[in-house]
């Protein structure tokens, strides 16, 4: 029968390295689509025809929006839509301001592949480190 498993004993830099890197990878993974957010924003504004929209900055400072052309019908609302806006304390151009900004649910496939690679390339890393280990302990158990 084979001896029995050891684990090894991981020093205290290999520890301090792999918290490093796990909490690299982590906040990576959180933060790095809020950047990407704040550099391409997923909500850009799309007017109907017949509709425009202009931006006026007042003295103090404030800027408001002064639209022409808007109706409920330019903004794709039909009576019941309308109502159910109103209920919830919108105004026409309250609505205007959220159904001309959609969001934009594409797909980046360059990213999402990036994104892949790097976790499927984390994963084999791990088990090409830890194949001995992993030997040693099926065969503990198995042989």
């Amino acid at each position: 029968m084979a001896t029995k498993y050891q684990p090894p004993k991981q020093g205290f830099v290999g520890q301090l390295f792999d918290i490093a890197v796990l909490l690299t990878l982590v906040f990576g993974t959180l933060f790095l689509p809020i950047w990407l957010e704040i550099a391409t924003p997923s909500r850009v504004r799309v007017l109907p025809d017949g509709v425009t929209l202009e931006e006026q900055e007042a003295a103090d400072g404030t800027i408001t929006q002064v639209w022409e052309g808007l109706t409920w019908e330019a903004i794709g609302q039909n009576p019941t839509m309308q109502a159910q806006w109103e209920k919830l304390g919108y105004t026409l151009e309250g609505t205007a301001d959220i159904v001309t900004q959609p969001f934009d649910y594409t797909i980046d496939v360059g990213g999402l592949a990036i994104t892949v690679l790097v976790i499927a390339g984390y994963f084999l890393m791990m088990v090409m480190f830890s194949r001995k280990e992993y030997r040693e302990v099926i065969a503990e158990k198995f042989d």
